[in-house]
C-alpha cells in the first residue's frame, strides 16, 4: 500500500484584486481552485502547467510561505497551517528565481550556518556537509564564495541545503532552468538518486522530456484547477485516438488554419524552419476527417506538399490538446 507524504484537500488560494473598487466590493483572484490530489512516498510528481496557472502558488502553500484560504495541506501526515515548523522538519525546498543561499559566504560556510538554523548538533552536522559537498562534486571548491560557482554550481550548493536536514520531502521548481545540457543531465540524475532513497520530490519545470523522464505521475493545473492526473505513458495514451500527424509544406496561409479547424482538426499548429524554408504544420486528425482530407483541402490551395509523416505522441502534444497552450505561455 502506498504511504501519502503529501496530502492536498480542496486547497483553495484567493488574492485580493487591486483598484479602490475592487477592495471596496472584496474583489478577489483564485490562483488555486479546489485542488485535491496525494503524492506518495519514493515518488517524482510533477505539477505542469502555463505560467500563472498556480503551480507556484500550490508549492509555496506547500512548503508554508503562503497560507490557503480554505482546504488543507498535509507533509508527512502533518498539517502545514496547524503545525508549520513541525512539518517544515519533512520538507526541504529550491525555489525558482529566489536566492536559497548567501553569495557572500562560501559553499561551506552556507552549509553550516543552515545546519545551525535547523538545529543539527555539529557532531552530526560535520559529517553530514562534507558527505553532501562531495555527492555534489562541491568538495574542491567548498572554501570559496558562492558567487564565484557557476549557475550549476549555485544550484547544487541549494540542493545540498535543502538535503541539510535529511528530509522525506523535496520540492524542486524548475531545478535545471538556466543550466547547460551537461549540468541540467547531472542534476536528472541527482533527483533519480534522490528518489531511489525513498524520497518524496515533488517537480516542476518547463521541459516536458525532463518530466517524461523523470516523473512518475504527472499533474496538468491549469487555471488553478488540475485537469489531469496520471503517469507520463497514461497521459500520451489520451491522444491515441486522435491521429497526431505532421506535414511539411512550401507555402502556409493562417487562414488554412481556420479551415483544417472547420473541417474537424485539433490543436493545428504550424511554425517556419528557417534553414530549409518549409512550413511545419502538426494537427491531430479526429471525427470524421483523414489524412486525405486535410492533405487534399492544402493542395488545393496551393501549400506545395513536401512531406507528410505519423508522429508519436509527446507530453508536449498531450498538453497543448488539454490547456490549448504551449508549457511557456
Amino acid at each position: 500500500m502506498s504511504i501519502a507524504m503529501v496530502e492536498l484537500d480542496g486547497l483553495r488560494k484567493e488574492f485580493p484584486l487591486r483598484g479602490r473598487d475592487n477592495r471596496k466590493n472584496g474583489a478577489t483572484f483564485v490562483a488555486v481552485d479546489n485542488v485535491t490530489c496525494q503524492i506518495d512516498q519514493g515518488e517524482v510528481f510533477g505539477l505542469l502547467g502555463p505560467n500563472g496557472a498556480g503551480k507556484t502558488t500550490t508549492i509555496k502553500m506547500i512548503s508554508t510561505l503562503l497560507r490557503p484560504t480554505s482546504g488543507t495541506v498535509k507533509a508527512g501526515g502533518i498539517d502545514v497551517v496547524l503545525h508549520p515548523t513541525q512539518a517544515l522538519r519533512n520538507i526541504g525546498t529550491v525555489l525558482a528565481g529566489e536566492r536559497s543561499v548567501y553569495w557572500k559566504l562560501t559553499g561551506r560556510e552556507n552549509l553550516e550556518y543552515f545546519a545551525a538554523l535547523y538545529g543539527i548538533p555539529k557532531r552530526l552536522a560535520r559529517p553530514r556537509i562534507n558527505a553532501l559537498l562531495e555527492r555534489f562534486s562541491l568538495d574542491k571548491r567548498a572554501d570559496e564564495n558562492v558567487e564565484k560557482y557557476s549557475t550549476g554550481m549555485r544550484q547544487r550548493i541549494s540542493l545540498a541545503k535543502a538535503l541539510l536536514a535529511e528530509p522525506q520531502i523535496l520540492i524542486l521548481d524548475e531545478p535545471t532552468a538556466g543550466l547547460d545540457p551537461q549540468s541540467a543531465r547531472n542534476l536528472r540524475e541527482i533527483i533519480l538518486e534522490i528518489r531511489a532513497e525513498g524520497r518524496t520530490v515533488l517537480l516542476t519545470t518547463h521541459y516536458m522530456e525532463e518530466a517524461d523522464q523523470l516523473c512518475d505521475r504527472i499533474a496538468i493545473i491549469d487555471h488553478g484547477r488540475i485537469i489531469a492526473l496520471d503517469t507520463p505513458g497514461n497521459l500520451k495514451r489520451m491522444l491515441e485516438d486522435k491521429r497526431l500527424f505532421s506535414i511539411e509544406t512550401q507555402q502556409w496561409c493562417e487562414e488554412w488554419q481556420h479551415g483544417l479547424i472547420e473541417l474537424g482538426a485539433r490543436n493545428v499548429q504550424a511554425s517556419f524552419d528557417q534553414s530549409s524554408r518549409h512550413h511545419s504544420i502538426t494537427l491531430h486528425l479526429n471525427g470524421g476527417i483523414t489524412s486525405g482530407d486535410a492533405l487534399t483541402y492544402l493542395v488545393n490551395r496551393g501549400a506545395g506538399i513536401v512531406n507528410f509523416v505519423g508522429k508519436d505522441v509527446s507530453l508536449e502534444d498531450v498538453f497543448i490538446h488539454l490547456t490549448g497552450k504551449s508549457l511557456r505561455e
